[in-house]
């Protein structure tokens, strides 16, 4: 039963990583989980300088899911290079790391930095607001998103993975510009953006006001966004939103998902990663599956 994959070139022993920021850079779950099962590590978002991310309260449970206004809060990229990287080289899995950046120069940066590092991906969150621009996000601009992708990969060494915004009327025009941008894949989708309001603080739930939503009430929507973008372009995609079980993680894969990612159900259940693994392996065994590839896309 073979469960290994070609990612943009990279080959992982199974198709399942860590969504960024629900996972640390690995360090706080090695206890818990086996990183050596993974088929990556997502590593936090990392920027050029330190991040010290937005105000408390910054996260809060919503009926299915939650929300987060975290900031991206990060140590930079020497903090980064210097004590997560050797961290996650101990162990057999591929390293992403996820960089974010307020200004093209911010990215380029990191990218630049990272090209001297022994990493195997980089995924782009372009879902940060764009400061040159009136702080609209990156990915909310077909053209912001095409040529933010080719002055990264410019500078890339490692295979560039866009991370697209679900916040968009139309993903396929968002996952082509990437592609045209010259990405060597696509991930989705970000947190939707959402809003809770404390009836009896009469208060937004978050110093922020809107955050981030994840967990499972976004998986239908990410799963139909996956379909669409994987049917838009030719690159790999990995595929993101309220994957919680193999189940899940199984209908993004038919979807025309090549990866996967587990995000939120990391919070409630630490080995969530691992049990997806496991599951997936149980459910290949007990259809007669012997090679995960037979899986991606199946469903038209």
């Amino acid at each position: 039963m073979n469960l290994s994959v070609d990612f943009a070139g990279v080959e992982m022993k199974n198709p399942v990583t860590t969504a960024s920021g629900t996972f640390g850079s690995g360090a706080e779950f090695a206890e818990f989980v086996d990183l050596n099962e993974l088929g990556a590590v997502t590593t936090k978002g990392v920027a050029n300088v330190p991040w010290e991310g937005n105000p408390t309260p910054r996260v809060c449970e919503t009926y299915g899911g939650m929300l987060n206004a975290i900031g991206l809060q990060n140590p930079g990229i020497d903090v980064f290079a210097k004590r997560d990287i050797p961290f996650l080289k101990q162990y057999d899995t591929k390293i992403i790391v996820n960089v974010c950046g307020r200004t093209t120069k911010d990215y380029v940066e990191v990218v630049e930095r990272l090209s001297q590092e022994d990493v195997d991906l980089l995924e782009i969150n372009i879902s940060c607001p764009n400061v040159k621009a009136g702080g609209i996000a990156f990915g909310q601009d077909p053209k912001q998103v095409e040529k933010i992708t080719s002055e990264i990969k410019a500078k890339a060494k490692q295979p560039v993975i866009m991370k697209l915004s679900p916040n968009v009327t139309d993903i396929t025009v968002m996952a082509k510009a990437a592609q045209e941008g010259g990405a060597d894949a696509i991930s989705l989708i970000n947190t939707l953006t959402g809003m809770k309001i404390d009836i009896n603080r009469r208060a937004f739930a978050l110093a922020n006001k809107t955050g981030g939503m994840s967990g499972p009430a976004v998986k239908p929507v990410a799963v139909r966004m996956v379909y669409q973008a994987a049917h838009a372009v030719t690159i790999p995609v990995l595929g993101m939103g309220g994957i919680a079980t193999a189940e899940d993680a199984l209908e993004f894969i038919m979807a025309g998902a090549t990866m996967v990612s587990i995000g939120t159900a990391n919070f409630h259940n630490p080995t969530a990663t691992v049990d997806v693994i496991r599951g997936m392996e149980a459910f290949m065994q007990k259809n007669g599956v012997k090679d995960i590839k037979e899986l991606i896309g199946c469903v038209e």
